[in-house]
């Protein structure tokens, strides 16, 4: 997939460098000092949509998107409570419209579990899907957020092949962070994953406060989502601009180069 469209903007979420006038003591160098910023507990979203292609099977055999989605989702829950306990989730599913699963925050991992359980895909397609009410339910949920010194972030998983997302939204109002993880089959005559990315890319741009990551995979294995949701535990206030975002490392390629004595280069994933 192309990354071009990527968000190019490079002062999302990071901290001013101030130059302070070196002394004589340390050499007349200038020392630097790095601003105190606070960085928000999170309040996160996860969207997942549950249009029949969410049920197309993986690479390991009857094992779906829906069900590594769960996992994944799983993992990531616990990983970022690990990170700060004070983090919290909700759920939503995407079918035509966005609608809620749990409304509720809550930092406890039974109550993830309990909501995981519950999701479940339709067996018919659901057209087009429509984002605008994610986004208004995002930002209604995330002025709350503001309002208790926590920043909202989404968690859209994506998993239609041939349909690309729509939504009406403000250019100017920008209260919550977007991230995407795209799921799809490969491209062939039924189906435009590149033009669905390109949307969901537009989509991600339009309407993210800070920093928004977006991550695809139409090869079918559980580890590739696995490995793209553990870089989404990124907090937005902290993000570097993805273009600039040099892991995962190719430990393979690294090896290589261990063994050959090429320790200099080291070369990085351009996966998206």
């Amino acid at each position: 997939m192309s990354s071009s469209s990527l968000p190019k903007e490079g002062n999302r979420g990071k901290m001013k460098m101030e130059g302070i006038e070196g002394d004589a003591s340390v050499g007349g160098a200038g020392r630097y000092i790095l601003n105190p910023t606070r960085i928000n507990s999170e309040d996160i979203i996860f969207c997942v949509d549950v249009d029949a292609e969410s049920l197309v099977e993986m690479k390991t055999v009857g094992v779906t998107r829906l069900d590594s989605i769960k996992q994944a989702i799983l993992l990531f829950v616990n990983s970022k409570l690990s990170i700060n306990p004070d983090h919290r989730f909700a759920f939503a599913t995407l079918s035509k419209t966005a609608s809620w699963l749990r409304k509720e925050f809550s930092s406890d991992v039974e109550s993830t579990i309990a909501a995981v359980r519950a999701l479940s895909a339709t067996t018919v397609s659901t057209g087009q899907a429509d984002l605008t009410n994610l986004f208004r339910l995002a930002a209604h949920e995330a002025k709350k957020s503001r309002a208790q010194n926590r920043i909202l972030r989404v968690i859209l998983i994506y998993c239609r092949s041939s349909i690309r997302p729509h939504h009406q939204w403000p250019v100017n109002q920008k209260l919550f962070t977007l991230d995407v993880m795209y799921l799809h089959d490969k491209p062939g005559p039924d189906n435009c994953p590149q033009a669905v990315y390109d949307a969901l890319v537009d989509a991600l741009e339009h309407v993210s406060e800070y920093e928004g990551y977006i991550h695809e995979s139409g090869h079918g294995l559980p580890r590739t989502l696995f490995r793209f949701m553990s870089m989404l535990l990124s907090h937005p206030q902290q993000r570097c601009p993805q273009d600039d975002c040099d892991i995962p490392k190719p430990l393979m390629k690294k090896s290589a180069e261990s063994a050959n004595g090429e320790d200099n280069n080291v070369h990085v994933s351009t996966s998206r």
